[in-house]
């Protein structure tokens, strides 16, 4: 289980990232954390991994405390998902996947090559797993669809078995299918291996479809904490209520999916 406990982040020029947050989010559950931009999603999910550190409050995995003493630890139990990918593209595909094992295995050791047998057969089952079949192992990673990279993604992440993933924003440049599909992955993947997923979205359609829990984030605070049966329409304008229009999360046709912001009393305002 992960839990954050009035966790706050002030950056040195003053801005904050993040406001007495605490959440708990047990094994094995599938969290998507929404709102604007600047609201603090990515802020959060660095905590996790210790790409940030936070300047309040604590963070605990599994009951142990992520600090200087732990986090080399605890780093190896969390794996990412990047938006942009974030694979070596003039790299093989089975190289990316096998980086995966850094945490565990030197730089020097990656570098060479000098990876298991039991190492690359895993990386050729994850890949398998994901839909690309051997013919794409000695491919340069860049020579691939941005799908087909995010998959390379996604199996690199589980070569470690992490018991926690962190996926930002991991569909922003892929079209709706392939962003659909992209999740459906993750979310089989961490159910085999009873995997938590801490992701942060901006389509409230696919949080409602994959998520099992919506947190909703503005200006650094939790303002919302639910099912998505409970994230009704209503609750979408109230989070983005005031943002500007590019921040707003966009439906299959790339539309805005939230109606004009509530007034200060809750009310739809009406149309001029």
């Amino acid at each position: 289980m992960i839990e954050f406990q009035h966790l706050g982040k002030t950056w040195p020029d003053g801005t904050r990232a993040l406001s007495d947050v605490s959440l708990q989010v047990p094994r094995g559950q599938f969290c998507v954390v929404l709102g604007p931009s600047g609201a603090g999603k990515s802020t959060l999910l660095r905590a996790v991994n210790g790409l940030m550190r936070p300047t309040e409050g604590r963070l605990t995995i599994d009951g142990i405390e992520f600090n200087a003493d732990t986090e080399r630890a605890l780093r190896q139990r969390v794996a990412m998902i990047h938006q942009h990918f974030n694979l070596t593209l003039r790299m093989s595909v089975a190289g990316n996947v096998l980086s995966g094992l850094l945490p565990v295995v030197s730089t020097g050791r990656a570098l060479l090559g000098w990876f298991t047998p039991e190492h690359r057969r895993k990386a050729c089952a994850l890949l398998e797993r994901v839909g690309l079949d051997p013919r794409h192992l000695r491919r340069r990673a860049g020579e691939l669809s941005g799908g087909q990279q995010q998959r390379v993604g996604i199996a690199r992440a589980f070569m470690l078995d992490p018991e926690v993933v962190l996926a930002d924003e991991p569909v922003a440049s892929l079209d709706p299918k392939i962003s659909r599909d992209i999740l459906a992955l993750v979310r089989e993947a961490a159910r085999e291996r009873n995997t938590t997923v801490l992701c942060s979205l901006h389509q409230v359609d696919l949080a409602r479809e994959f998520g099992d829990r919506i947190v909703g984030m503005r200006d650094g605070r939790v303002v919302f904490d639910g099912t998505p049966a409970e994230f009704s329409d209503e609750r979408v304008q109230q989070l983005y209520a005031g943002a500007h229009w590019d921040d707003q999360p966009a439906d299959e046709h790339g539309s805005s999916t939230v109606a004009a912001p509530l007034d200060a009393q809750g009310r739809q305002p009406l149309a001029a």
